[in-house]
């Protein structure tokens, strides 16, 4: 006899397991987790108990359960995948929603099938990683959507990398969302440059006609701060008096800290990006790989133009038009900052890409619109029959 199965609504339990808790994938469960609770779901949220989700989670509705894991495979993965486990059994939910490459992998290999379930990736394991370790992700990517109902890319791009490593699932593209009443350009009078930047301290002392460029996101190799300070000689020379800010902290906090000349600052980790997109004329994220990065679609939102790589989701990103000025090719440090450095250099042109990029989030990437297109999502997948047990076939 087939498990009763409810649908998407009253009485549905949806289990996040997450890993990591921080950055844009955080981000992208807090905003599903408010919305399901919104819908009268039972939203529980499965993640390590250091950093914010955990704390955010329950804040926002959710129920929190700890989930001991770390965010690489190791010797660690065995127990990891039994905590999982032990959760499935104890929590009965009707769907398992595994975010990124980690809980990807102990979730599915908890759950075997037996649970509808949904992985997201959030940018593919197998793009961090070269040589035997990044065969082995593809071979294991490949294998496991046998345990997998859906596959949720945030980007096209990020579903045709997908299938030219030969992942075969059945598939949905459903884009980061924003939320549109917390980021947005600052209303007058503290729209002002100068009143924006003396509410952050760390800005406080510099004028408010020096050009200012922030980049938001975890200080690690995927982010590619490195290329940035790698290209910050170049701009500076071309846009005297430019200071750059990176927001956000992270493996490579160090390394970073030691290369950085005198005119980059860091701000750490915050609490609320909000202010320092507010604070900048123009955002860069120069990553190496991604699926579809939310800081951009964040500072477009506040009105701010951005300057990207040509990484998964980026040209999908943009307003329509804006990729020949606001795309370079990724780990070009030359050409980041021939981009950045036209930008600073024309104010006009900024604030025509700032206010394009603000329409196109608001008619576009509405978190919204995300979570109804998860719930769709949630409704097909836990309306299909199933087993009690599946296991993979062999090839």
């Amino acid at each position: 006899m087939q498990p009763q199965r409810h649908r998407p609504g009253t009485g549905f339990t949806a289990l996040h397991l997450v890993q990591p808790v921080d950055g844009g994938v955080a981000t992208v469960v807090l905003d599903l987790a408010e919305a399901q609770v919104a819908d009268g779901m039972r939203v529980v949220v499965a993640c390590p108990g250091e950093g914010p989700l955990a704390a955010e989670a329950a804040r926002r509705g959710a129920e929190v359960r700890e989930w001991r894991a770390t965010r690489d495979p190791g010797p660690g993965l065995y127990e990891e995948t039994r905590q999982a486990a032990r959760l499935v059994e104890d929590l009965r939910p009707d769907l398992v929603h595994a975010h990124s490459a980690k809980a990807g992998l102990a979730g599915r290999l908890a759950v075997r099938g037996r649970v509808p379930t949904v992985f997201q990736p959030h940018a593919w394991s197998f793009e961090a990683v070269g040589g035997v370790t990044g065969r082995l992700a593809r071979r294991w990517e490949r294998w496991a959507t046998r345990w997998t109902d859906r596959v949720v890319c945030v980007s096209d791009a990020e579903r045709l990398t997908g299938e030219r490593a030969g992942v075969r699932a059945s598939w949905s593209v459903v884009r980061n969302g924003v939320d549109l009443d917390r980021f947005r350009p600052a209303e007058e009078p503290a729209a002002d440059p100068a009143a924006l930047r003396a509410a952050l301290p760390l800005l406080a002392p510099l004028p408010a006609t020096a050009p200012l460029v922030v980049c938001v996101g975890r200080l690690c190799r995927q982010k590619g701060q490195d290329i940035l300070l790698r290209a910050w000689p170049l701009i500076v020379r071309q846009v005297p008096g430019a200071r750059l800010v990176l927001v956000g902290d992270g493996p490579e906090s160090a390394a970073l800290r030691d290369a950085a000349p005198a005119s980059v600052l860091f701000a750490g980790a915050v609490p609320d990006t909000t202010p320092w997109y507010r604070a900048a004329d123009l955002v860069v994220l120069p990553s190496r790989w991604e699926g579809m990065a939310v800081a951009p679609l964040e500072a477009m939102a506040c009105g701010r133009p951005v300057v990207l790589s040509d990484v998964d989701g980026a040209r999908e990103s943009l307003p329509p038009g804006r990729e020949s000025l606001c795309l370079v090719p990724p780990e070009d440090p030359p050409a980041l900052a021939e981009a950045v450095s036209a930008l600073l250099r024309d104010r006009p042109l900024r604030e025509a890409v700032g206010s394009q990029g603000r329409r196109h989030v608001l008619s576009s990437y509405d978190v919204r619109q995300t979570a109804r297109a998860i719930a769709d999502v949630y409704r097909d997948v836990a309306a299909v029959p199933r087993p009690e047990r599946r296991e993979p076939i062999a090839q």
